[in-house]
């Protein structure tokens, strides 16, 4: 359940913030009737969000085992390499994400209301788009028959828009560059276990050899019904019986992404950026 708490939010602070950064901005510019425009793309990539998590979850319903399989496992591939990118972009650019985006809309303020519209859609709906997919794969991976995992995720968006809302009003600040750094690396980990969770999908679809060559078997000692084999299995995605391909990939990505990810970054030459959450 903390996994998915965290995915949710995560990626709901990030559209959060720049709904925040968006809104802000024309409140403070004066420029209230673009407001509207902006609201209309936000509910379009919101609805686009939603509809495509709910097409990957009833389409596959309708698939043989085999396909199942082959689907989540390849969807999962593809979920982790979108979060990889998300947070190495989002750790580079969190300095100067607040000019980026005024320099987004004020283009989009010259050339019209579509430009506004296609500005928040796009801005948001590639959040919308990535969450959909990273929660459909991370929620396969850590479900065990119970709503908890989608209630983390609901939490942990709720808990994202909230802390958005007391952004706007200038309620809270905090170091956005830390909080992504930290989630960002606890993000890596999740991902390492859908990672290796997709690749045991292919092998149970056929499309990975290795499925009976187990790397060891520690069932009797961490069982997967118990309150810590649920714990594990929630927040790592922890499985005590992988197979050796599992472990060696899980390997090869979590200790090169995780190390790159914590190596200390040349500081941007961008100025008049805040350091905390303050977005007016």
């Amino acid at each position: 359940m903390f996994s998915n708490y965290l995915i949710g939010l995560r990626e709901g602070l990030e559209a959060s913030l720049v709904v925040c950064i968006l809104i802000a901005y024309l409140v403070k510019t004066g420029r209230r009737e673009a407001l509207k425009p902006i609201w209309t793309g936000i509910a379009i990539a919101v609805v686009l969000a939603l509809g495509f998590g709910c097409a990957l979850e009833f389409g596959s319903q309708e698939l043989t085992f085999q396909a199942q399989e082959a689907l989540g496992g390849s969807l999962s591939i593809v979920a982790v390499g979108l979060v990889t990118w998300m947070v190495f972009w989002m750790r580079r650019t969190a300095r100067h994400l607040k000019s980026e985006l005024h320099g987004r809309l004020d283009a989009a303020l010259a050339m019209g209301t579509g430009a506004l519209v296609a500005t928040a859609f796009l801005a948001v709906g590639r959040e919308g788009l990535e969450t959909a997919l990273f929660v459909w794969a991370s929620v396969h991976a850590a479900s065990d028959g119970t709503p908890r995992p989608l209630i983390g995720v609901a939490l942990g968006i709720a808990t994202a828009v909230l802390l958005g809302w007391l952004f706007y009003r200038g309620a809270l600040r905090i170091n956005l560059a830390k909080f992504f750094t930290w989630t960002g690396g606890m993000l890596v980990v999740v991902a390492a276990g859908v990672l290796a969770y997709g690749v045991h999908d292919l092998q149970e679809a056929g499309w990975v050899p290795g499925l009976t060559h187990l790397a060891f078997d520690i069932s009797d000692t961490i069982q997967p019904d118990s309150w810590y084999g649920t714990l594990l299995k929630g927040v790592f995605n922890f499985q005590p019986d992988p197979t050796v391909v599992q472990l060696v990939v899980w390997l090869l990505y979590l200790v090169p992404v995780l190390t790159l990810f914590l190596l200390p970054t040349r500081v941007s030459g961008r100025t008049g950026e805040p350091a905390a959450g303050a977005v007016k």
